[in-house]
């Protein structure tokens, strides 16, 4: 009996469809002709606004100098195109308007003004809009663009949860801090560091070198 009320059931239920789409069969497939077209064109939208930031923000970075394949450059505009690189960010979404004010905050530094560049990188690390680790990265370009003139602690401080294993910013971070040792007059702090990033195999070649050369300089054996 229980297989009967079933078959009764699946019949009802495929009477019931057939008369539904008799009904709204063709409005069914106008809707979802629709959402194609919908989805497609918004899909479409998304790669022209692709397409048109990405040639903005080519725009901006041709009038800091392109390549003129002599060695050279193009004769283009640092200042010029750190400021069209501003105006691009400030229209954009956060994945293009935080790369663009990196390309910003490096052409501030090229043209002397570091004090622009680091409060552009130390916006960045504290925007919540910007993925942390690139929140990280502004932190330490920050930091090293204050090296020479920022309080030594505070800096310090600022740099110690990247200098973690987790960071992928951890050699710089450490490199960075071992430069403030110094200026804090922490000797035996910065030789400490020196020496573990010449004996680190994962730290990158540029820091090892620094790092050799330095911990040399404090007569320190590596670890």
């Amino acid at each position: 009996m229980t297989d009967i009320f079933r078959e009764v059931d699946e019949e009802l239920r495929r009477d019931r469809l057939e008369k539904l789409w008799k009904r709204y069969g063709a409005l069914i497939v106008v809707a979802v002709v629709a959402g194609t077209a919908g989805f497609m064109a918004w899909r479409s939208w998304q790669q022209s606004q692709a397409e048109t930031q990405t040639q903005q923000l080519a725009d901006a970075l041709r009038l800091a100098g392109a390549p003129d394949g002599q060695g050279g450059t193009a004769g283009g505009s640092p200042e010029a195109a750190a400021d069209a690189l501003s105006a691009f960010a400030g229209q954009t979404g956060a994945g293009p308007g935080t790369l663009a004010r990196f390309y910003e905050a490096g052409l501030r530094a090229r043209e002397g003004n570091g004090e622009a560049a680091v409060s552009i990188y130390d916006q960045l690390a504290q925007s919540s809009d910007v993925a942390q680790v690139y929140r990280d990265l502004a932190t330490v370009l920050s930091v090293m663009h204050q090296v020479q003139s920022g309080d030594p602690g505070q800096l310090r401080a600022r740099l110690q949860p990247l200098t973690a294993e987790t960071s992928p910013w951890r050699h710089s971070a450490r490199e960075l801090t071992a430069l403030l040792a110094i200026r804090a007059g922490d000797r035996d702090a910065a030789a400490k560091l020196f020496a573990q990033l010449q004996g680190d195999a994962s730290a990158p070649s540029g820091v090892r070198n620094r790092a050799t050369e330095l911990a040399a300089l404090y007569a320190v054996e590596p670890q």
